[in-house]
């Protein structure tokens, strides 16, 4: 697929997924395409754990609650290491928010679906930490994001998008292209 087909095709997919196994070379590629992305002074605060032990993503869909993504044969984890980088600021949410979006479209270029699941579990009820101590990371990580991944059953559905002309300008906000 070509890329700007790629990036303007990909959708967020949360329907069910069928229980054809990833294959670990494939888990391999997308976490690699994650592993790409750009890092805020280089720093790398962005680790990954593909799961797809059919006990252990019992286990970790248990404490997802509400549940989501509850036929996806695999996932992968997204964790961030809070590190100071440039001028004491950090840059990890930055840093794993590149990571996401590269491995989204690494999904959708092998034919999988996946969803970018953050605020689900990184509320109060700290769902993130409880399926970090499942995957045994320690305790200066953060499991901010988990990305199912599979084969999709149905179709991902096209949000209403604003148009261009309302989010993009050029030579200053609210400028028209012409």
């Amino acid at each position: 697929m070509e890329m700007l087909n790629l990036i303007m095709s990909r959708r967020s997919y949360r329907g069910k997924y069928k229980e054809q196994k990833v294959p670990k070379s494939d888990l391999v590629k997308i976490m690699q395409a994650g592993l790409a992305a750009p890092s805020g002074c280089n720093k790398q605060t962005t680790s990954l754990i593909a799961v797809d032990e059919p006990d252990l993503l019992k286990k970790l869909k248990e404490v997802i609650v509400p549940s989501v993504a509850e036929t996806a044969p695999a996932m992968i984890c997204v964790l961030t290491k809070r590190i100071p980088a440039y001028r004491d600021r950090c840059f990890a949410t930055q840093d794993y928010s590149a990571a996401i979006e590269n491995m989204l479209l690494a999904i959708v270029e092998l034919g999988y679906q996946s969803c970018w699941y953050e605020g689900h579990i990184t509320d109060e009820d700290k769902i993130g930490r409880k399926m970090a101590d499942i995957l045994g990371v320690p305790e200066d990580y953060e499991l901010v994001c988990f990305l199912p991944v599979g084969i999709a059953e149905g179709e991902a559905n096209a949000p209403k998008k604003k148009s261009f002309e309302e989010r993009a300008w050029f030579n200053g906000f609210g400028k028209a292209s012409s």
